[in-house]
């Protein structure tokens, strides 16, 4: 009974201690990280021209509306390069047509992927060879812009003296329950990656998204570029530990109505993506995908775990001051929960009921890092835009190492 009771103790310790840092992030994040649509940056004397490039792989459904809102941005001095990345649908038809409707776009295809390049770097490497700018937004092929977002991104960049600018997007709703494995997955990134201290030179916490990564075009120049990324499946994130690694003056910022996207429309595109999520979080390695899986059943489990360890304790124990401690200690899990998932409500201004049903939803995240694992042992590595890349050259490639 001694045993059991110091272990579940440790137990409520170690979760209550994770739920009460995760509160905290979340605080963080409302508080020390700017929101684009709440700033109003000084507007320089000369609009620098601004150069975007978008990679797209079978999306010939998403881009073609996606790159008519980025083209209806009041920015002038703009030029958009869309990149067909070997595409097998009518992604290249469709950025044809727009080349042809606007002269600001340029259409680049892309037949072949040389050897040692993931497809996506390897297409923004051929799309910043054909920019101009002295600032190059990388966004995806489904993100969609408010007319202001640019000209107020870029007032940012130059009133901060930036090199590079990450802007977090909207999501739009997809369903409860997707909503909900969505919120476990960014809270999840929020803690790891302490998001809201990308702008401090001294820390190395570093970020970058797929829907917004922007860059001064000379500071990047100074960095290795897409060959030092080119076998990183987290490239968005590898793009922004690469300028901050170089000295850059890097920063987050929320984009939140002024940049939306749906992240994953469906159950069957988060599993897919789950093999991002393994090679990054486990380096590629089935016993560290365990080690994964369990840390997420045992501490994103625990509002639901603790309150029923506690009530099991009790009805072994005898009645006294222990049961009374391990109640406390039990209910105060599940209240910093709510407390985070209140306070990340209010920062990322998506809906409550989702995340509050995160923590349900943690079986099922550890299920699909353990299948990705799982099936990326049977394959010899993973399947990413319709291509199998070898682990061991995944492996030799990796630049993100998360704790």
């Amino acid at each position: 009974m001694i045993a059991l009771a110091i272990a579940l103790g440790i137990y409520l310790a170690v979760c209550l201690l994770y739920w009460l840092w995760s509160a905290y992030a979340m605080f963080r994040m409302g508080h020390s990280v700017a929101y684009l649509d709440r700033v109003s940056p000084p507007a320089p004397p000369h609009w620098p021209r601004l150069s975007v490039v978008v990679a797209a792989c079978n999306e010939g459904d998403k881009i073609g509306p996606a790159a008519r809102s980025l083209l209806a941005s009041d920015y002038d001095d703009l030029e958009v390069v869309l990149v067909d990345d070997r595409s097998t649908d009518d992604t290249g038809a469709v950025i044809d047509a727009l080349a042809a409707e606007d002269p600001r776009v340029r259409a680049l295809h892309i037949g072949e992927l040389p050897a040692g390049w993931l497809g996506k770097v390897h297409a923004l490497h051929q799309g910043i060879q054909h920019c101009t700018g002295q600032f190059v937004l990388f966004t995806d092929a489904d993100v969609h812009f408010q007319p202001p977002l640019l000209r107020r991104a870029v007032a940012y960049c130059l009133a901060g003296d930036l090199d590079h600018l990450t802007a977090l997007p909207s999501l739009w709703p997809a369903g409860l329950l997707l909503d909900a494995q969505v919120a476990e997955t960014i809270r999840q990134l929020v803690v790891v990656i302490r998001m809201w201290r990308v702008s401090d030179p001294a820390s190395r916490a570093f970020m970058g998204v797929g829907a917004f990564n922007m860059i001064r075009r000379s500071a990047f120049d100074a960095t290795e570029g897409f060959p030092w990324l080119r076998m990183e499946v987290a490239d968005d994130a590898g793009l922004g530990l690469m300028m901050k690694r170089s000295g850059a003056r890097c920063e987050l910022v929320n984009a939140f109505g002024l940049a939306a996207l749906h992240w994953y429309r469906t159950f069957g595109e988060i599993i897919h993506g789950s093999q991002r999520t393994f090679a990054t979080a486990s380096n590629l390695s089935l016993g560290n995908a365990l080690t994964f899986a369990g840390l997420v059943l045992a501490l994103d489990l625990s509002p639901l775990l603790a309150p029923l360890g506690a009530l099991a304790f009790a009805r072994l124990h005898p009645p006294g001051w222990a049961n009374w401690a391990f109640g406390v200690a039990a209910l105060a899990v599940p209240a910093a929960y709510v407390a985070c998932e209140l306070l990340s409500h209010r920062w990322s201004r998506q809906r409550l009921l989702p995340g509050l049903l995160s923590a349900a939803m943690a079986p099922f995240g550890a299920w699909m890092v353990l299948r990705a694992a799982v099936l990326g042992r049977r394959r010899g590595g993973i399947v990413w835009r319709g291509t199998l890349y070898p682990t061991e050259a995944l492996r030799a490639g990796k630049r993100i190492r998360l704790p």
